[in-house]
């Protein structure tokens, strides 16, 4: 027997592992049957998110296991169901949570909507293109980071020109998502995959170079030390080679932008 981690247990280690991929749909080998679709149950769901998630907090519990069930009926959905389910979720960033008096929202809802949405792409990537840097959520660090690495293990097309664009962002932690989930590109086609490779090396030696020529200049040796190590990470990843050092990098990048790195 197969036993799934309840989403609110998930959601206390959601930042620090990669989320499992969703289950399989086991189908006779003989047959192409389309899941079953305006199923009863998913409606009823459907429903009871919508009710829980509009009381303003007071039952962001009863919504969260209530998205874990959805999170399990989704790989059994038709493409009308996926699509009703998907929909759901993306209301869920339109509630509106307190924040307490140190400034720190609850955001509970928002942050198990981005977790279960991260196994339903590629039907979700739309989603996470919505709401990432979207205004209403751009102070939550926690739920962006979700939101991005999410999007990056969506492996669509679609978001990776935006992730690349966040590692102008302002926040070193979002640049440091950003460049962590780029580095689930590595089987992209190969000269889309240098186009990545080089916007991530040039940031990294961009910081580089400011630490290098001012000591002292605290902003940028943070920004250096939070975006250095997934940089690295997502090079090696996107290469297929390894190198620790910037520099390194930088060299390794000279004498290697016209070679075939997939060659044996």
């Amino acid at each position: 027997m197969t036993h799934r981690i309840p989403l609110c247990l998930a959601l206390s280690f959601a930042l620090a592992l990669p989320a499992a991929a969703a289950p399989l749909v086991l189908q006779d080998p003989g047959t192409t049957q389309t899941p079953p679709d305006n199923r009863p149950v998913v409606k009823e769901l459907c429903a009871q998110l919508d009710g829980h998630a509009s009381k303003r907090g007071k039952e962001d519990s009863e919504a969260v296991s209530v998205i874990d069930k959805l999170l399990q009926e989704f790989p059994n959905c038709g493409p009308k169901d996926r699509a009703a389910v998907v929909k759901q979720l993306d209301k869920c960033f339109t509630e509106k949570r307190q924040e307490d008096e140190n400034g720190v929202r609850e955001n509970k809802l928002f942050l198990a909507a981005a977790t279960a949405l991260g196994e339903m792409a590629p039907e979700s990537v739309p989603v996470f293109l919505k709401w990432t840097s979207d205004k209403a959520h751009r102070k939550d660090f926690a739920l962006q980071r979700i939101l991005i690495l999410k999007l990056g293990k969506s492996k669509a097309e679609a978001g990776r020109v935006p992730l690349m664009d966040l590692l102008q962002d302002e926040s070193p932690k979002i640049q440091a998502a950003a460049a962590e989930a780029l580095g689930e590109y590595a089987e992209i086609d190969l000269k889309l995959r240098k186009s990545t490779f080089e916007a991530l090396l040039k940031m990294l030696m961009s910081v580089k170079g400011q630490v290098d020529t001012n000591a002292n200049d605290l902003i940028a040796k943070e920004r250096y030390d939070t975006i250095a190590a997934p940089i690295v990470s997502s090079l090696g990843k996107l290469s297929k080679h390894e190198e620790h050092d910037p520099n390194a990098w930088q060299k390794w990048w000279n004498n290697n932008k016209k070679a075939d790195w997939d060659k044996k």
